[in-house]
């Protein structure tokens, strides 16, 4: 693939274009293709009003099998990355070129939609004339950790990058999660499309923040109503993607990092220094205004993380995470810093 090539891509003559770049997704690449198709009917159909595109970037499991299993589901094999360039940036580029859709939605392999999800998804964008719109999925978690460390993070993303400053024109703050964009296509053109982002670990945001500046409507929500996703499959998995992205959606990791630690010392710490207070025979006062400030703390951070949209039981998990939350703020900024190569999905990419 030449890499400085236009995606002019064929003619536009369907409304939608639904693109996946899997890498060893077989384990997850069913259910989302399943729900995908059960959007085809009489009104809206496959072929004809939409196409469905997955593009194989060099699985090395039953990926390409099971998206070739699917009838109507068009299967491409993308390139080897150019030098420069992401795996995924190459792939989603690669399919885009040949997509015939007014609108571009790209969607990852462990996405599950809900019926109707797509004709909403491009009545929303209309509606709120936004050429990029984003969904943040609802995110499935499995095991103590998951539960625990992920609604902590997405609190502390909410807090980031809040949906009303992102949907506001005025505002600089831009966001989007690449599990869910929907996109103009010739927005996408103007931007420069993945080529424009080739070498970036978040080409999501990069994305948006170019679609803001052009001032073509960016608008991104939290919408459990129309996709779910299951972002990592083991511990291992989430900590590798967490660490990679965290410097990257947090320009203060090694000050949130720290801080991280203090709000872990104090929430663990106060009841101890309650219980050392009352066997020293301290004033009740004393002990019990150490324990309205741990009250406090622990009402902050459960406040705070609530805004992940997680049900409360894992948000009262999650104070237990901090530990983990505040290593990874700074190992990602160790990384970033550092310039470390990273790893992702089996490749290395250079710091």
């Amino acid at each position: 693939m030449d890499a400085t090539l236009s995606p002019a891509g064929p003619q536009t003559t369907m409304l939608l274009s639904v693109i996946i770049p899997a890498r060893d997704e077989a384990d997850a690449l069913g259910a989302c293709l399943d729900s995908l198709l059960q959007q085809d009917d009489a009104d809206f159909a496959l072929g004809r009003d939409w196409e469905l595109t997955v593009v194989d970037d060099h699985s090395t499991d039953a990926t390409h099998e099971i998206a070739a299993g699917y009838a109507g589901v068009t299967v491409l094999q993308a390139p080897a990355p150019p030098p420069g360039w992401t795996g995924k940036n190459n792939a989603l580029w690669f399919a885009a070129q040949r997509a015939q859709g007014r609108w571009l939605l790209f969607t990852d392999a462990d996405t599950v939609h809900e019926a109707g999800d797509l004709r909403r998804a491009i009545h929303e964008a209309e509606r709120y004339r936004a050429g990029m719109l984003t969904f943040s999925p609802r995110q499935l978690v499995s095991g103590f950790w998951q539960r625990a460390l992920m609604p902590l993070i997405f609190g502390e993303l909410a807090g980031e990058y809040p949906p009303r400053l992102v949907n506001n024109p005025d505002s600089t703050v831009a966001a989007a999660n690449g599990q869910f964009i929907l996109i103009d296509r010739a927005l996408y053109l103007r931007l420069g499309g993945h080529q424009a982002v080739r070498a970036s670990l978040l080409e999501d945001v990069d994305l948006a923040r170019s679609a803001k500046k052009t001032h073509a409507g960016l608008r991104f929500r939290h919408a459990p109503d129309a996709v779910a996703t299951r972002m990592y499959r083991s511990n291992s998995a989430m900590l590798e993607g967490w660490r990679k992205n965290l410097a990257l959606l947090f320009p203060d990791a090694l000050t949130r990092g720290l801080a991280t630690f203090v709000k872990a010392a104090l929430i663990f710490g106060l009841p101890l220094v309650a219980v050392y207070l009352h066997l020293i025979v301290a004033r009740p006062a004393v002990i019990l205004a150490v324990l309205l400030w741990w009250a406090w703390r622990v009402q902050l951070q459960l406040r705070n993380t609530a805004r992940s949209h997680f049900p409360m039981a894992d948000v009262l998990l999650s104070p237990l995470a901090l530990p983990l939350f505040g290593w990874l703020l700074v190992e990602s900024w160790r990384l970033r810093q550092f310039r470390r190569p990273v790893t992702w999905k089996g490749r290395s990419y250079a710091g």
